[in-house]
Parts: C-alpha cells; sequence; structure tokens
C-alpha cells in the first residue's frame, strides 16, 4: 500500500495470532521478578546492614518480595503507583475509573494477604517504594527479624553485630511491634 507521496505504507495495526482473550489470558500470567527500583534497592541495603537469613519469593501465600521463615517475617514492597502511595502517586489522566478500580483492588488483595499470613502466625510488613532507602525501613526490618536493635540501629554482639564499643538500651520484640508502621 502507497501514501500520497508514493511512499511504501504499511498498516499501523498489529496482526496478533491469538484472539484477544488468549492474548489477555497470556499477558495476565506474566509475574515480574527483579524490580531494580523496589526489590534489588531492598536487598543491597539488607546486605549492606548485615541482615541476613532472607529468602526471595518464598512459596507462601501472597508470595512476599522477601521472607524470614525461621523468624516467620514476610516483607512485602509496595509500588508506589500500583498500590496508591497517598505521598507520591500520580494518577493517569486518561482512563482514571479505570486505573482507580486497579489500584482499589491491589490495596484490597495486599490487605486480604496481610490478613491471612497474620493468622497464620507471620508478622507481615509492607514498605512503599518511595520509603525504602530510609533509616526506619532497615530498622522496622531488623526489630521483626532479630528481636532486640540497639536505639543507635546496631546489633547487639550476642547476635554478632556488635557496637564498635557504644552502650545503648535495647528495645525489647514487644515494643518493636508497637513501632512497626502498619497500613
Amino acid at each position: 500500500m502507497f501514501n500520497l507521496f508514493g511512499a511504501l505504507h504499511y498498516d499501523k495495526r498489529m496482526v496478533d495470532k491469538y484472539d484477544k482473550a488468549t492474548r489477555s489470558r497470556m499477558m495476565a500470567a506474566v509475574r515480574s521478578r527483579g524490580n531494580r527500583s523496589t526489590e534489588v534497592r531492598l536487598a543491597k541495603l539488607l546486605r549492606k546492614h548485615r541482615l541476613s537469613g532472607w529468602r526471595r519469593q518464598y512459596p507462601i501465600h501472597g508470595t512476599p518480595d522477601f521472607c524470614w521463615p525461621k523468624s516467620r517475617v514476610a516483607v512485602f514492597v509496595d509500588g508506589c503507583f500500583w498500590h496508591g502511595c497517598p505521598r507520591c502517586r500520580r494518577a493517569p489522566k486518561s482512563n482514571q475509573a479505570f486505573w482507580e478500580a486497579k489500584v482499589a483492588e491491589n490495596k484490597r488483595r495486599a490487605k486480604e494477604v496481610g490478613r491471612i499470613l497474620r493468622k497464620q502466625g507471620w508478622v507481615v510488613i509492607r514498605i512503599w517504594e518511595c520509603q525504602i532507602g530510609k533509616p526506619s525501613t532497615i530498622r522496622r526490618i531488623a526489630e521483626a527479624t532479630i528481636g532486640t536493635v540497639l536505639v543507635d540501629g546496631s546489633r547487639d554482639k550476642r547476635t554478632n553485630g556488635g557496637t564498635n564499643g557504644v552502650r545503648n538500651r535495647f528495645i525489647p520484640r514487644q515494643a518493636a511491634r508497637a513501632l512497626r508502621y502498619t497500613r
């Protein structure tokens, strides 16, 4: 097919060998792993702060991003766009009804997964993508997994962390639960 100027012109519509329902089912089955802005960044921070014992994509309900099976702690990193962060999410201007319903469904599913895991005895921590680099994020995870953390954020010598000679008071596990951020 040629356009008005005699140049060869191709139809811009994509030719798909699958019908719409089959393509939708195939695309819905695609699962993302190793998201650079969230999971990989948090993994680097966990290594930097010498928090060990975690597993990625552990096969429990909801498939948490990070999991400490021995401590029964599950960490989910929620993307600000996909889960509707109240601080930084900017809603798309087009197709607003679809996106609002999508985010509402993601929030509902996250709540349900958290409820089920808590019933099974897990400690569930949810972290916003924009909050990953904050010291409070690592501190919340450390308090849940280690049980006692020094006030300055370092670990007790009994947990192989060392304090570099600094004397501090301890935060018991019960107090750590009260400090934990929940949505």
